[in-house]
């Protein structure tokens, strides 16, 4: 019987794609890397997720957004 090969696909590095978007860079400063890092301890999230969801509840509190 021949011997049958496994392919085996390479693992993408990298968190899941989370969707479309616009990928931007920020620059932040110590103090509010600080605030950000504290966010991310207290919700267990990413750093790009916890500016996400810091960015998303400004945007609905100021009615800029609607609320989901």
């Amino acid at each position: 019987m021949p011997k049958q090969e496994t392919v085996v696909s390479k693992k993408r590095r990298g968190p899941a794609p989370t969707g479309k978007g616009v990928p931007i860079m920020v620059l932040l400063q110590p103090d509010m890397l600080a605030g950000v890092d504290q966010f991310v301890a207290e919700h267990d999230v990413s750093r790009p997720e916890a500016v996400r969801l810091i960015i998303r509840d400004w945007l609905i509190r100021h009615q800029v957004l609607k609320a989901e």
